[in-house]
């Protein structure tokens, strides 16, 4: 395999954490800036920023890996709570510095019950940690919160003493310690639960490595590339452009989500300032920042600073499907700006492949191609011709999901995902990990491929691959025909979209109320401070709207309040939970109406509270418990692990 090292002095690294010595070593980085935190003070917009060299963080590594294994041991699993910031950056890696299995979970608020508990106590039950490592007033705050009961069996490290601890005192603890190896597991991170109870993957240090690696060359990246990103860095995007930038040699300039959210223009802020060529963001970034406060409508919002995104070479696009006309849309706007539509780069990812899988850009001689649309819809890779010969590290195949076998070009089938970043299965979970990770073509020996559950169809001759959605999103229509459920609830938007949510809507199908007959559900959140108050006119729109587009017959739309649609960290919709939320009645509704052949029937009903968590410690109890079938989480928060074993079950 030809070498992909930017300086041929030294060797790929086997983890990503053993890049960071390197770096420090060589004159040209070590005072360079691996990460830059930007600071957006919510009361004056004023920015701050605070830079992090490969020197200092290699050495804050070394540091706070000999703080954790002052207390812990190589293959313990920790739960990292730390709050998102440099201190986290440093965490992470010092994880894999010192042989440990990270567990990185968003630190919910300890007073507020609701998923975000549910999920942190489902982590513990599953992966078993010896310790927890969070900032000090999270702590404290646990300890007098209706958690501490729950967590009694953790010990808590602060992350702010690991990062100021004595260096020269905890040298012993690193004396002959090499930290994870490529076969180690170094991280279990969760599935996004889009389509069901979010699942713990296994991902070891190589495998981490080779995606990176991956993506690096996909993207084009190297030492003289700054990335700009305000993902959360606990799982998937936001976790793997930490270990990119690493592995890169890049400068990453990193932000909240919280601050992108409050305030949507500080992402094109920061892309100007730093003079970023490439940014990841999820497909729903590019309406909500065209809708609050970017482009022309800037000075409306008092925000004087302009932006320049001529720098930008990758505009990287996750949260499949990808729309054409909403990419269209913000590169009309943003291109008086400088950005080129050239540097959209639709992808594809997925935890069960430790995160990145495609992309459908490609850099030819300098030269980038323009990229086609099928169905709506951009594509998010492109397959190497059989013709041509081509090779790639990362296999995709779209089979018939019945059969295994692949499809013609042009067929829609099941995606399937064969490389050395498949991930070694979900933990305590052997029979679905068998059937997730161990897809076989028939006729093919040697090679597994994980089944994704995404539908698929590749075209042209360039061979482009448009994952299309979720198998078990798809709706079989009365006229015999099946339509993906993402493609009513863009039709249902595009009905009313000053009054309706986009990203927020959920279609799915779910018992009439006067019989047990399947009918199509359409769940809509109303905008915030909506001037519509003829709610009748509004569904009988989505109807209309959805059978104009979709020749989809609506008996049920249901109106709620802002912020009721179930959704993931990520921004996916999820389907499941809404309808389960529907099926129990716990919406806050706003408006309801029903459909029937004869006309329409109206049901005012008053809002109900919202009782998510409740409902998510219930569907999540099968996972909770594993496959052991042990309902009970005293049996496992007082026994810590040792080493996770990867491949046990497969």
């Amino acid at each position: 395999m030809a070498t992909e090292n930017y300086d041929p002095c030294y060797p790929d690294q086997p983890a990503v954490h053993r890049y960071l010595p390197v770096w420090a070593r060589m004159p040209a980085f070590a005072a360079k800036p691996a990460f830059v935190w930007a600071d957006d003070d919510a009361a004056t917009g004023a920015m701050s920023y605070t830079a992090l060299t490969y020197s200092e963080l290699n050495a804050a590594v070394d540091r706070m890996a000999s703080g954790l294994l002052g207390t812990l041991r190589r293959g313990d699993t920790v739960l990292v709570l730390a709050s998102p910031g440099l201190r986290l950056v440093k965490l992470l890696f010092a994880c894999q510095r010192a042989g440990l299995t990270a567990v990185p979970v968003i630190p919910p608020n300890p007073s507020r019950p609701g998923p975000a508990h549910a999920h942190l106590l489902r982590a513990v039950s599953q992966t078993r940690p010896r310790a927890a490592v969070a900032d000090a007033r999270y702590v404290t705050a646990v300890a007098s919160s209706r958690l501490a009961a729950a967590l009694s069996g953790l010990r808590w490290l602060s992350v702010d003493e690991l990062d100021e601890g004595d260096a020269a005192a905890l040298s012993s603890a690193m004396a002959g310690h090499a930290g994870c190896g490529a076969g180690d597991a170094y991280l279990v991170q969760y599935t996004s639960g889009a389509t069901g109870v979010p699942k713990p993957v296994v991902v070891t240090a190589g495998s981490a490595a080779h995606n990176v690696r991956a993506a690096r060359r996909a993207y084009d990246l190297g030492p003289g590339s700054t990335i700009v990103s305000w993902l959360p860095q606990y799982h998937d995007c936001g976790l793997m452009f930490l270990l990119l930038t690493v592995v890169s040699g890049a400068t990453s300039v990193l932000a909240s989500p919280d601050a992108f959210l409050r305030r949507p223009r500080l992402w094109l802020e920061l892309i100007s300032e730093f003079k970023a060529t490439c940014t990841p963001v999820p497909s729903f970034t590019l309406p909500l920042v065209l809708r609050r406060g970017g482009g022309r409508s800037a000075s409306a919002h008092g925000l004087q600073r302009t932006v320049q995104l001529g720098s930008l070479r990758n505009l990287i696009l996750i949260n499949e499907p990808i729309y054409k006309t909403c990419v269209d849309e913000f590169v009309a706007e943003f291109g008086r700006h400088g950005l080129r539509a050239e540097s959209v780069s639709p992808s594809y990812g997925l935890a069960e492949n430790c995160t990145f899988v495609s992309t459908a850009w490609r850099s030819i001689g300098g030269r980038v191609e323009r990229l086609p649309s099928y169905n709506k819809l951009l594509p998010s890779a492109r397959l190497p011709s059989s013709m041509t010969h081509e090779a790639s590290e990362i296999e995709i195949v779209v089979v018939d999901e019945k059969t295994g076998e692949p499809v013609r070009d042009g067929t829609e089938g099941e995606v399937w995902v064969s490389s050395p970043s498949n991930a070694s299965g979900y933990l305590g979970h052997p029979s679905a990990s068998h059937e997730a990770f161990c897809g076989r073509v028939p006729g093919r020996a040697g090679s597994l491929f994980v089944r994704t559950g995404d539908r698929g169809v590749v075209t042209g001759p360039e061979r482009y691959l448009y994952v299309i959605g979720r198998s078990v999103d798809v709706i079989v229509t009365e006229l015999d025909g099946r339509v993906h459920a993402h493609y009513i609830e863009t039709a249902a938007l595009c009905s009313a979209p000053d009054s309706l949510r986009g990203g927020c809507i959920a279609a799915f199908t779910a018992p009439a109320t006067a019989s047990s007959k399947e009918q199509m559900c359409v769940v809509a959140e109303l905008q915030k401070g909506s001037r519509s108050d003829d709610h009748t006119s509004l569904c009988d729109g989505i109807r209309r709207s959805v059978w104009e587009a979709e020749r989809v017959r609506v008996g049920r739309v249901m109106l709620v309040q802002s912020g009721a649609v179930p959704k993931t960290t990520s921004g996916k919709v999820r389907r499941g939970a809404a309808r389960e939320k529907l099926v129990a009645r716990r919406y806050p509704v706003v408006f309801e109406a029903l459909y029937d052949d004869d006309g329409v029937s109206e049901i005012p009903t008053p809002a109900v509270g919202d009782e998510d968590g409740q409902m998510e410690e219930r569907c999540a109890a099968s996972w909770m418990a594993g496959e052991g079938g042990v309902p009970a989480m005293a049996t496992t928060l007082g026994r810590p692990s040792r080493r996770i074993r990867v491949q046990s079950f497969l």
